[in-house]
């Protein structure tokens, strides 16, 4: 088992590496494998709307969306972490999301998700409300903790005085490899649930 985990931040020792740093390491002594890939230190664009990758299967920009694409499919969970930018994420992992969701055409259905958010101050809860947007459109299982998933603090020291933030990390790892372990025992037994397809509402009648 294993989850792959994105830091969105472009400092890999800061705020948000220090978070995901607590949830990583309950993660492991579950035994469970992770992966850490600095997202937002790398030079992403954004998604064209050119639909080039439903008749290839990937991004037609080749670049880190399609190396770490494999990875996500062929992981059993993702673990995303971004600190707050204008109370949104940050800018770079947003396109590198639209890009990773929008291309690739495997099946993400119960993959467990999670989004962890850093802070000084505001703009958490918008931030996290937007990464657990690209968790809920493809049917992951998303991951909650005691409180939603977010530390305060302007660096790394004052992350890990934020107590409560990161026992919120910790027990977001414990529910989060609870859930994946679950869901692995869940699919050999019955398999995935039904999922219906095609409907789509256009109203291209005008009413």
């Amino acid at each position: 088992m294993k989850v792959l985990v994105l830091n969105g931040s472009p400092h890999p020792h800061g705020c948000t590496a220090t978070a995901l740093d607590e949830v990583i390491k309950v993660l492991n002594d579950e035994d469970i494998d992770t992966e850490v890939v600095q997202i937002g230190s790398q030079s992403v664009r954004g998604c064209i709307g050119c639909y080039k990758c439903t008749a290839t299967g990937k991004c037609v920009f080749d670049d880190l969306v399609n190396e770490i694409a494999p990875k996500f499919e062929e992981s059993d969970g993702l673990l995303i972490g971004s600190p707050v930018y204008y109370s949104s994420p940050n800018g770079t992992l947003i396109s590198f999301l639209d890009r990773l969701f929008f291309s690739t055409h495997f099946n993400k259905q119960m993959k467990v998700g999670a989004a962890v958010v850093s802070c000084r101050r505001g703009g958490n809860t918008a931030t996290f409300d937007v990464l657990n947007k690209y968790l809920s459109i493809c049917g992951m299982a998303i991951a909650t903790s005691t409180y939603w998933n977010m530390v305060h603090g302007r660096n790394a020291d004052d992350v890990l005085k934020d107590l409560e933030g990161l026992q919120t990390m910790r027990n977001l790892g414990h529910n989060m490899a609870f859930l994946i372990k679950s869901i692995k025992d869940a699919k050999e037994k019955y398999g995935l649930p039904i999922t219906e397809s095609g409907a789509r509402t256009n109203f291209s009648d005008g009413l």
